[in-house]
Parts: C-alpha cells; sequence; structure tokens
C-alpha cells in the first residue's frame, strides 16, 4: 500500500483548477497552502500498479506545473 506526499505546484494562475483537479482524482486528499500557490497532496493506493496510473494521471494535469515528492512509504502485504 503505496503512501506518498508531494507538493505540487500549479501554472500561473491555475491554483483554484489544481485543487479542483487534483480533488477529483481517486486516492488523493489535498492541502492547499492559505498564503502560497503550493499544495499539499497526499496519495494512497491499494498497490503498486494504481499508484503507477495515478502518477501518470497527475504528470497529465494541464493545472500541475511541477510534483516534488516529500515523502514516501510502501507497505508490503505479506500472503
Amino acid at each position: 500500500m503505496p503512501i506518498l506526499s508531494y507538493l505540487a505546484l500549479p501554472n500561473k494562475g491555475a491554483m483554484d483548477q489544481l485543487c479542483l483537479d487534483l480533488s477529483a482524482i481517486d486516492y488523493c486528499e489535498i492541502i492547499p497552502s492559505d498564503n502560497a500557490e503550493v499544495v499539499i497532496l497526499v496519495t494512497e493506493t491499494p498497490d503498486e500498479e494504481t499508484e503507477k496510473k495515478l502518477h501518470k494521471t497527475l504528470k497529465s494535469l494541464p493545472s500541475l506545473q511541477s510534483l516534488s515528492m516529500t515523502f514516501g512509504h510502501n507497505a508490503k502485504v505479506e500472503q
């Protein structure tokens, strides 16, 4: 179960759109900054394949300028 956090920077003038875009995507939770053009994004996906698909979706957002990972954890489930 990968859990990752990022600092997401919007393209110029796209802060509100970035928050709307990220909020609409499954496995994403956001915390917009009150005084800067930055969003804290936390993702929690059930497996690595879903994480890879989510990352591709995030990279395709036109409102997103850059995404910097600040934390990552992947707990493997033993069977």
